[in-house]
């Protein structure tokens, strides 16, 4: 038995949530989101709480309980207060700029970097903070780390796109014997 499965998910005002077969559908302030459960998982809205059950006993049931309840209570969240990610640029000359959902890099290549934001999220840039949010959690991560992918951070001099917070490990370069 999941232990986190078998915990009801309170919905908060504000929030509806429809519940179509497999497919849960949650809409919110900060927008709109759904999540198809596993084959042998339900979820049943009873007195203002989301109670996700597991359809019998099988080892794939009791596996994806706790993920499907998790993936709901993530999905509730992100329709209420959404999901924030920050990116730090970091290098001499390095900057961000936003033109409509398309972010344009300097990052010391010949030319500007240009990324697409996808449906569902929205960019904001600051010199060098880049802001990524939006209301799937998953999402939202998956394009921080493309952004940090185009110029991952060196250990040598230490630039290139980070988290914000995040702490890279120096190296020490070569030494004249």
């Amino acid at each position: 038995m999941s232990r986190i499965g078998k915990k009801p998910i309170v919905i908060p005002a504000g929030v509806t949530i429809s519940v179509q077969g497999t497919t849960v559908t949650f809409k919110g302030s900060k927008g709109e989101a759904a999540v198809n459960l596993p084959p042998k998982i339900q979820a049943v809205v009873k007195d203002g709480k989301v109670i996700v059950t597991a359809v019998d006993d099988s080892a794939m049931a009791s596996n994806c309980w706790g993920l499907a309840r998790t993936l709901l209570a993530n999905m509730l969240v992100g329709v209420t207060v959404g999901y924030v990610q920050e990116l730090e640029l970091q290098g001499v000359g390095f900057k961000a700029a936003l033109a409509g959902t398309k972010l344009t890099m300097t990052l010391g290549f010949s030319s500007p970097v240009e990324f697409d934001a996808p449906a569902g999220i929205t960019l904001k840039a600051k010199d060098t903070l880049v802001t990524v949010s939006g209301c799937d959690k998953q999402q939202v991560g998956d394009t921080a780390a493309r952004i940090r992918s185009i110029y991952p951070p060196e250990p040598y001099k230490g630039k290139g796109v980070r988290y914000k917070g995040e702490v890279v490990r120096r190296k020490a370069g070569k030494t004249v014997a």
